[in-house]
């Protein structure tokens, strides 16, 4: 009983402190007037709460005047129970009773079938605002499915983990576009779901994608509270891991400083230990002379400390085939608005080959090389880095494009 107190005590605490509403939250404020008579279909995860920890699923089933007929899951699944990259099938939702389709298996997008029996399909799943990461994606073909089929959209918006502000890297290029570069924006995109989807109605995407020439027709429910400058932690708001390896909202701070290089798949980037994306680290690597040579660059807002572990787990066998003890570098960022996130790990390789030149860090996996350059949105940041492993070579080609992206993303900002 005494724990069950505490809890209580906890959560009321906790709900005290959230001074951001997310959108289910301002839907439901407003008496679901949006929704009304309509039958509903929700794209969702584990990340779809409200403050009080209330799943979206839940919400949306117990609405006055909302029918809840389908359930839609991306990679991870409605209920958070599939691995990364495993395909998700179809099922029904014990809780509800209501059916569950997979976006992460034959089809990323909704058919005609599945859409057949709802109105207005809603996305409500906590995003990161990086472009390798796949829920964007999802809600994207979402809203290309919609325009097809002439169904109505809703996104029930969340914050952006890193704020509002933060944007880096070039857009992808013809002949790189995936379902880690799914359309022409940065790495880091500096906006809400509400405002990318915004984004990618307005300026044409969505109809040329779709292939129907028309935008989808695209509701927002904006949150309350948020302003540009607030980082995830300012929101008082719970969090809940939209995937496994994002934990805590600070891991959406360091995706972007290892993902990339993470799909070379010769460093260990905290994968597989209690510091997922944290670290560079290999098993032949001298953790002091690296930590030392990594500070001497003096990378703002960045701070590296030597370390050595053991990865409990591999995501796959070709990382790590015997989970040896791995030395190298625990990664912090003491400023986030002034660190370059994602050219860190470039800088890392840049250092690297300076300590160990005779080491092949690109030629040991080239088959590697397709899903980097989906991921980098082009072959030009490995090719042109490359020559002579130096940061100087592509940061001018990897910046080119994000003061014009601001300017244009700014049009569909909902928030200050």
């Amino acid at each position: 009983m005494r724990h069950i107190i505490l809890l209580a005590f906890a959560l009321v605490a906790f709900m005290a402190s959230a001074v951001v509403k997310p959108g289910i939250e301002v839907l439901r404020d407003g008496g679901f007037k949006e929704l009304q008579g309509k039958r509903v279909g929700l794209v969702t995860n584990p990340s779809g709460i409200d403050n009080n920890l209330k799943s979206t699923v839940d919400i949306l089933n117990e609405a006055p005047g909302v029918k809840l007929v389908a359930l839609f899951g991306p990679e991870h699944g409605v209920r958070g129970n599939a691995h990364a990259g495993d395909a998700v099938g179809d099922a029904v939702d014990p809780a509800t009773g209501v059916k569950m389709y997979s976006l992460f298996g034959k089809t990323h997008e909704p058919t005609a079938e599945m859409l057949k029996d709802i109105d207005v399909l809603i996305y409500d799943i906590q995003d990161i605002g990086c472009r390798s990461y796949t829920f964007y994606a999802t809600m994207g073909v979402c809203m290309e499915a919609c325009a097809k089929h002439n169904k109505e959209f809703m996104v029930l918006d969340r914050p952006n983990p890193l704020g509002g502000n933060k944007v880096e890297g070039n857009l992808v290029e013809e002949g790189y576009f995936s379902f880690v570069s799914k359309y022409a924006i940065p790495y880091l995109y500096g906006l809400t779901p509400g405002e990318l989807a915004q984004y990618l109605n307005e300026e044409g995407v969505i109809a040329k994608r779709s292939k129907t020439g028309k935008k989808c027709k695209l509701t927002v429910i904006p949150m309350e509270g948020w302003t540009r400058d607030m980082k995830f932690r300012d929101t008082g708001m719970p969090w809940v891991l939209p995937s496994p390896q994002i934990p805590a909202p600070e891991n959406a701070f360091f995706y972007p400083v290892s993902g990339i290089l993470g799909e070379l798949y010769i460093f260990n980037t905290g994968i597989g230990y209690t510091l997922p994306f944290e670290c560079f680290a290999a098993s032949w690597i001298d953790a002091e002379a690296l930590a030392s040579n990594m500070n001497a660059l003096n990378l703002p807002g960045m701070h590296f400390r030597p370390i050595n572990y053991k990865p409990f787990f591999a995501l796959s066998v070709a990382v790590d085939k015997s989970l040896q003890e791995v030395h190298g570098v625990q990664i912090y960022i003491t400023d986030l608005d002034k660190a370059n996130l994602v050219l860190t790990q470039f800088y890392f390789l840049q250092v690297i080959h300076e300590m160990y030149p005779k080491q092949q860090l690109f030629e040991q996996n080239p088959k590697r090389y397709a899903m980097f350059d989906k991921v980098c949105g082009t072959k030009e940041i490995r090719e042109r880095f490359c020559k002579r492993y130096k940061v100087e070579d592509i940061i001018d080609y990897f910046n080119k494009d994000t003061e014009a992206f601001k300017a244009k993303s700014s049009n569909y900002y909902l928030y200050q």
